[in-house]
């Protein structure tokens, strides 16, 4: 019996690296510099140079990234936050978290990325932020975010924390907006052993904020005088450490992943709905997750597990029929392309290290899955 093909298969990245990573770690606990580092301090700036921004701040995880870009920005009670009601709850809370209230937007029924005209349209006198999410690695288009913000003062921040490494318009996530939050969450194209993230950049005044609050908002001159009620949201060393041997693979992995999308696409052409196909002049996407739709969503799923073939959901509940955004009096019917894909959305297996043999057995198991469902004549 073939082997069972995983979502996202972490120990074969691991293999290859495991020798250095294991020196790398003995290292570190050879020196015993576990407080921001010379690991966190090199990646911060291998980071800065890979999102083309001037300057990377690592912290403990993603949320916290979004989190902080918030609390730098003085965004609280009475300001409004527009992001699209189809991605992970992490934006939420930070929204939440600092007193402020989402107001959600549908996705493009094309892209999956936030609406554009609903976007607009969305914005009032009491938006503070627009923070649109590079969903499944594929980048929002930020010059259009742009220019919908930069009229009335508003702040970008890119929620990157799916797209290490994704291009738009030739230039790096990351630096596209007034700044960027990454999550390096283990499963990711670059994921720490457990939680990272990193908070990205160009101005110096957010960059020290951010770099104060995420120890417990200390004084640089004095660590025990505390400016304001902070956080302890730092990058560790020993991740640092990993993550700086895997980045030096980001790219090729990131190459392999859109060489597996490609596959995919062919063998799935006229089956299933398959993720958006652009010109890389335009898109250069890096498919944290290969997402197909089908109306028959949790058979499928079910017959895919039955082939020995894993699958996930991204995102199965829409941010707005969320319990926590209850009060925020949204109801079911108001967001129709995010909450029909919600139901039809599949993520198929996706990481670098897939031969070309196990997607096209992914692929055939769709295709029986599908075609077993296809009413008889």
């Amino acid at each position: 019996m073939a082997d069972r093909i995983r979502l996202n298969d972490l120990r074969r990245q691991y293999i290859p690296l495991r020798e250095e990573i294991l020196a790398t770690l003995d290292t570190v606990f050879q020196e015993m510099q576990l407080f921001l580092g010379p690991n966190t301090r090199a990646f911060e700036q291998e980071w800065a140079t890979l999102s083309a921004t001037k300057h990377a701040i690592g912290v403990d995880n993603g949320t916290d990234a979004l989190l902080l870009a918030m609390r730098a920005y003085n965004i609280g009670k009475g300001d409004e936050v527009i992001t699209p009601v189809n991605t992970f709850a992490a934006v939420v809370e930070a929204i939440l978290e600092v007193g402020a209230t989402p107001v959600f937007v549908d996705n493009d029924p094309a892209t999956y990325n936030l609406d554009l005209a609903q976007t607009a349209a969305a914005v009032t006198s009491r938006t503070r932020a627009i923070v649109p999410v590079h969903l499944y690695g594929l980048a929002a288009d930020m010059d259009a975010v742009n220019a919908i913000a930069r009229p009335h003062g508003i702040v970008v921040i890119e929620d990157a924390s799916q797209a290490q490494g994704a291009r738009y318009k030739g230039k790096p996530v990351g630096g596209l907006a007034d700044s960027a939050a990454f999550s390096l969450y283990y499963s990711k194209n670059l994921g720490a052993f457990g939680e990272a993230g990193i908070f990205t950049t160009n101005d110096d005044a957010i960059a020290r904020r951010v770099g104060m609050l995420r120890q417990h908002a200390a004084d640089p001159a004095n660590r025990y005088i505390h400016v304001e009620a902070g956080y302890n949201s730092r990058l560790d060393e020993v991740q640092a450490a990993i993550l700086r041997i895997k980045l030096r693979h980001l790219e090729a992995w990131n190459a392999r992943r859109r060489e597996i999308a490609a596959q995919y696409d062919a063998l799935l052409e006229g089956v299933v709905a398959t993720p958006p196909r652009f010109s890389e002049s335009d898109y250069t996407p890096v498919h944290y997750v290969y997402v197909i739709r089908t109306p028959e969503r949790d058979t499928v799923k079910a017959r895919l597990l039955a082939a020995d073939v894993e699958s996930g959901i991204h995102y199965p509940v829409p941010l707005h029929v969320q319990p926590m955004c209850a009060h925020l009096g949204y109801k079911v019917g108001q967001f129709p392309v995010a909450e029909a894909y919600a139901d039809q959305i599949l993520s198929l297996p996706m990481f670098a290290e897939l031969t070309d043999a196990e997607v096209e057995r992914v692929a055939l198991a769709v295709k029986h899955a599908v075609h077993d469902l296809a009413p008889t004549r």
